[in-house]
């Protein structure tokens, strides 16, 4: 990997730097940054989505699911008021793995985009 990158990537949970150390691997400089550049914006961080599910509790449930790309769910989410609050405290459990979800997709979808990643 390009070590102007690493410092961007130290933030990434073992699973996720696994994943997209797995997509970097082989592929030149240029290409390198190309996918730092798009992946990095199109991500979202753990806090981020633990701030949006506490959120539901004050009324605005479903935020997290609609910033993950699931706004089927997050529509039905605020309709309901997060399934009566019981969906929003399942969500509260599992939001590392929303998130991990959401960022595996988004680097293959990357990749997948600027060409460099075959499935």
């Amino acid at each position: 990997m390009n070590s102007k990158l690493i410092p961007l990537f130290s933030n990434l949970d073992t699973e996720e730097s696994s994943s997209v150390k797995e997509i970097l691997d082989g592929l030149d400089e240029g290409q390198q940054e190309q996918f730092a550049t798009v992946y990095l914006n199109k991500r979202r961080d753990v806090s981020l989505i633990l701030i949006c599910i506490l959120a539901g509790f004050l009324g605005f449930a479903g935020v997290h699911r609609i910033i993950t790309d699931r706004i089927g769910l997050g529509l039905l989410y605020f309709f309901t008021g997060g399934f009566l609050l019981i969906g929003t405290m399942i969500d509260l459990f599992r939001y590392k793995k929303i998130a991990r979800k959401y960022n595996t997709k988004m680097a293959l979808e990357t990749a997948t985009w600027i060409g460099i990643w075959k499935n």
